[in-house]
């Protein structure tokens, strides 16, 4: 069986084929993310006006790819089904995504189906050389999700905690503009951090009255106090000009402190996690999956290898869409309707 897979859910337009759940067959992805770096994060109305330009010839590329050259609508004839992330995202890039593959589904007279763009992110690991095991622990770490999931089996889990307020990723983000570095802010910090200590401050763990829930607004705000009093400055110095004042010494070990202090409070969570449900695998996935500090921290404290997704396929992608969807049609997942199914921008699992 195979299915191609939309992602529209940000800035990235991506469309893939996946065969059985298992095999990567194509995987096209157009990111819009250099006409955001200037703005220091997604502009809503750029990204769904790039997705407009990009979304057809990224899967006749992804179709044409997958089946070396045929004729555009012979590929068609081997395509089993529709994948489309319709939520959570960005209303005006979800959009885009749902209303081309309704469209296509009708057209080419395919069975159509809706995909939790959050729930796709762990199946991006079944797409690798050894896919994981039932139960499966889960971190989901993104720009903007932060959850802990266990999965008993395909559509059968349970979400034992969320972040309260910033997703990790956010929360990268967000202080790599404290300290002036560019957009992303994962990659610009990990790179900063190897210049810094990361224990020369001390910054706060949240603690939650949900065992596995999450915050990290509380360790952004310590942050943004600890570089205030770095530079002498109290509480009402602006946050914007921080990076004027701060000396690159001091930038990596802010850095660097808090990349440490951000990834431990997401392996503590895990490890806690992996303690009391004992699952078989446990998989890391999102963007922030590819962080060089979380792999290191996480493989020192858990007893079984963490699996982690291909690192083109952490961020989003139109693979773990399709991969999710394949799975659908194998599980007898009911199909959507082509002609009402509607974006779910503040969809949750």
């Amino acid at each position: 069986m195979k299915i191609l897979g939309i992602e529209t859910s940000c800035d990235e337009t991506a469309a893939s084929v996946v065969e059985d759940g298992q095999r990567l067959i194509s995987n096209v992805v157009a990111s819009s993310m250099d006409l955001h770096t200037a703005y220091g994060g997604v502009v809503p109305e750029i990204a769904a006006r790039s997705h407009i330009e990009h979304i057809m010839p990224v899967i006749n590329q992804a179709l044409m790819s997958a089946f070396q050259g045929p004729a555009l609508e012979a590929a068609w004839d081997d395509i089993d089904g529709i994948a489309v992330a319709n939520g959570p995202g960005l209303g005006g890039s979800l959009l885009i995504g749902v209303l081309t593959a309704r469209t296509l589904a009708i057209i080419k007279n395919k069975p159509l189906y809706a995909v939790n763009h959050v729930m796709a992110h762990p199946y991006a690991t079944f797409l690798g050389e050894k896919p994981p095991e039932f139960p499966m622990l889960a971190l989901i770490v993104s720009g903007g999700h932060t959850q802990l999931v266990l999965f008993r089996g395909h559509f059968d889990y349970t979400l034992l905690g969320q972040t309260h307020d910033d997703a990790v990723g956010e929360a990268f983000d967000k202080v790599a503009k404290i300290l002036g570095l560019p957009y992303p802010g994962g990659p610009s910090i990990a790179k900063k951090t190897e210049e810094g200590n990361p224990r020369a401050f001390s910054l706060p763990k949240s603690k939650m009255a949900g065992r596995y829930d999450f915050s990290f607004s509380g360790l952004k705000t310590a942050l943004l106090r600890t570089a205030q009093a770095e530079i002498g400055e109290d509480y009402n110095f602006p946050s914007h000009k921080l990076s004027e004042r701060l000396s690159e010494p001091q930038k990596a070990d802010i850095a660097a402190s808090f990349q440490h202090i951000a990834i431990e409070t997401l392996v503590d969570k895990t490890v806690q996690a992996y303690e009391e449900f004992a699952p078989k695998s446990v998989v890391v996935a999102g963007g922030v999956a590819a962080s060089s500090e979380l792999r290191r921290q996480i493989a020192g404290r858990i007893p079984i290898p963490a699996i982690f997704p291909d690192i083109k396929l952490c961020t989003d992608n139109a693979a773990m869409i399709a991969a999710l969807g394949c799975f659908m049609a194998a599980k007898n997942q009911p199909p959507a309707d082509p002609y009402t199914l509607a974006i779910a921008p503040n969809l949750s699992m």
